[in-house]
């Protein structure tokens, strides 16, 4: 197996740094000549000499009796460079450990270990990387962490080299990352979906690798339950100081391309995320911080347009992309050889994959919202849900996500019905336990609810149906049962029913500018098209966060689409707040998301988007699916 670019460029560094500052024990005082020597040695590894170099140190130590293990060393690690370890093994063989310093010892270890799983000897491999009390150089851990998990993985140890690879992950970036967490969930998968419950079962649920069993069960198709997003500090505290309009965490790019379909199926869609991104730019500019310049480029709402969009952005020096807005448009980027400019995604792929290097992803997903639903009713104290919902895949991937996460919070679904045909919904529902009796207005079960997601014109259908058949059920819903706007003739049949939403709709996020004057100005932000204005707010407010909230989990940024966080695989998750229809009008439960200090990064009300066309110099979105 070929090794990670990173251990080869870590030893490329080092050799370097201990070859040019002339690493040797204190005792021993180098000759001019041997100085020049090893300098010389030195130069031809960076000019990317290995060979050459290799035979320069082996001449040294020829030369140098009390130094020859060192230079021997140096030779063998410059063989390594070569991508030939096979040629090092004379060398290696001839190194007294003994008799070597400092970080030495190591460095032939893992050449040893390096060379030992070249010629399948694992166990040998296994031994040298897990020696008890050995110190590594913070430098040299992920190199010995590699070689450890291949060599686990080589001896059968799966789960052992997954939490080797696990354990180096927050010490790479990029690529190196990247490569790492695909062969880390690679190696979890191999253990199958069994096994992978068995120990996600058994685990706290602060445990680090919960969140990569969870990971690999998602990607081997199991619809797994969502832990409740930690909120513990607002990005964007005021940093103290003459720079009091500077933030923490806050870091922007030059360059930014905003990757959306300007014509065809999701044009419409474009245009609403478009103009709320724009807003919120704009307005960001009111605390003086620095803003990049931003460049819209049309993805056409087609793959090859979207490929196209993001390597003419890269080409015009974008540092940073923002979109493309599909999950087939999505996936399309992420799977391009080279992502040599790191993305915001406005949607997740189907592919189950990671975000590719760097990037990120956000989205508004039905499966956040209908594990949101279960913690919801869980914390209201009902154990038993009954499940109605519409045949469309909104509907559907809500209700696997709503039943992953009731029963693993210790509910139980006692059923889950799919209606085709609203006009007679009851059909076919065995509701019988659910019946109160005639006149009564107390629920048969009091520890039970139902959970619907559906249009509003079928909710209104549903709901009278339930009264008329006397099931007196608290009922609770995800967004798409509200049209984003009042209608209180048309909404009176939904009264009582409680759902989660988006902040913004219902102005309870405080220091964004307010809905109802926007969706007056605006008609990209009216009714339904608010969410995706909204999704287009945070799409820019994450801009100069998202780095910061991947290294800092329970970091979070108060947005138009709820309480923002970031997972350390780069998907951003939004948390809604919770809303009741009462005399047709709908309207939030806990008033406010009052925070304090947040960052000033939304919208004034008066805001005009710049135009969608133009560079911006300083001076599925929901339903894309």
């Amino acid at each position: 197996m070929r090794l990670m670019r990173f251990s080869r460029a870590i030893v490329f560094g080092l050799l370097l740094s201990f070859a040019l500052a002339g690493c040797m024990p204190a005792n021993v005082q180098r000759t001019p000549a041997e100085i020049e020597a090893a300098q010389s040695a030195a130069s031809l590894a960076q000019q990317g000499q290995f060979e050459q170099a290799a035979q320069a140190y082996l001449a040294l130590a020829a030369q140098s009796s009390s130094r020859q293990d060192h230079y021997r060393l140096l030779a063998a690690e410059a063989w390594r460079q070569e991508g030939r370890i096979d040629l090092a093994a004379n060398t290696l063989a001839q190194i007294d450990r003994q008799q070597l310093s400092g970080d030495e010892p190591v460095r032939l270890d893992l050449l040893r270990a390096e060379l030992a799983l070249s010629r399948h000897d694992d166990a040998t491999a296994l031994r040298l990387t897990t020696q008890p009390h050995l110190v590594v150089p913070t430098a040299l851990q992920p190199r010995l962490l590699e070689l450890r998990a291949r060599a686990m993985a080589a001896t059968g140890d799966n789960w052992g080299a997954a939490r080797s690879r696990i354990q180096m992950d927050s010490q790479l970036t990029g690529f190196d990352r990247a490569q790492n967490r695909q062969q880390a969930l690679a190696l979890l998968r191999k253990l199958g979906i069994p096994s992978l419950q068995q120990r996600a079962a058994a685990m706290k649920p602060g445990d680090r690798m919960l969140s990569w069993v969870n990971e690999a069960l998602s990607q081997l198709g199991v619809v797994v339950a969502q832990s409740q997003a930690a909120l513990n500090q607002p990005v964007g505290t005021l940093v103290p100081g003459p720079a009091a309009d500077v933030r923490e965490g806050y870091k922007v790019p030059a360059k930014v391309a905003l990757l959306l379909p300007g014509d065809g199926n999701f044009a419409a869609a474009g245009r609403s995320i478009r103009e709320g991104f724009f807003a919120a730019y704009m307005h960001a500019g009111h605390n003086h911080a620095p803003r990049p310049a931003v460049r819209v480029y049309n993805s056409h709402g087609t793959t090859a347009g979207s490929i196209a969009g993001y390597q003419q952005a890269v080409a015009d020096g974008a540092q940073f992309v923002v979109g493309p807005l599909t999950r087939d448009d999505v996936a399309a980027v992420f799977s391009q050889t080279a992502l040599p400019v790191p993305v915001l995604a406005l949607n997740h792929p189907d592919d189950r994959q990671l975000p590719a290097g760097d990037s990120s992803e956000f989205g508004l997903l039905p499966e956040n919202e209908g594990a949101q639903a279960a913690d919801h009713m869980i914390e209201r104290g009902l154990q038993h849900a009954y499940v109605i919902i519409a045949r469309d895949d909104f509907a559907q991937r809500a209700a696997s996500a709503f039943k992953a996460e009731f029963i693993a919070r210790g509910g139980q679904v006692d059923g889950i019905h799919v209606v085709a045909d609203f006009t007679s919904a009851l059909q076919g529902m065995n509701l019988g336990n659910y019946t109160s009796k005639p006149g009564s207005s107390v629920p048969a079960s009091p520890d039970t609810g139902i959970f619907i997601s559906m249009r509003p014109t079928d909710a209104r259908l549903l709901l009278p149906q339930l009264r008329v058949g006397n099931v007196q059920l608290p009922v609770f819903a995800t967004s798409h049962v509200y049209a984003g706007s009042d209608d209180a003739a048309a909404n009176r049949d939904l009264d009582g029913v409680e759902f989660c939403d988006i902040p913004w709709l219902f102005n309870a996020q405080p220091g964004l500018p307010d809905h109802d004057t926007i969706a007056a100005l605006l008609p990209a932000a009216r009714g339904g098209a608010g969410r995706l204005f909204a999704f287009g707010m945070d799409a820019w407010n994450l801009v100069p966060y998202i780095d910061w909230m991947r290294a800092h989990p329970g970091s979070y940024l108060p947005g138009a689409t709820g309480q923002l966080t970031a997972n350390p695989f780069g998907r951003v998750r939004n948390v809604l707040i919770w809303a009741k229809f009462h005399n047709g009008l709908a309207r939030p439960l806990g008033g406010s998301l009052q925070i304090n200090d947040v960052p000033g990064a939304a919208p004034a009300p008066d805001a005009q988007p710049a135009p969608a066309s133009s560079t911006a110099t300083p001076g599925n979105a929901a339903s894309a699916h």
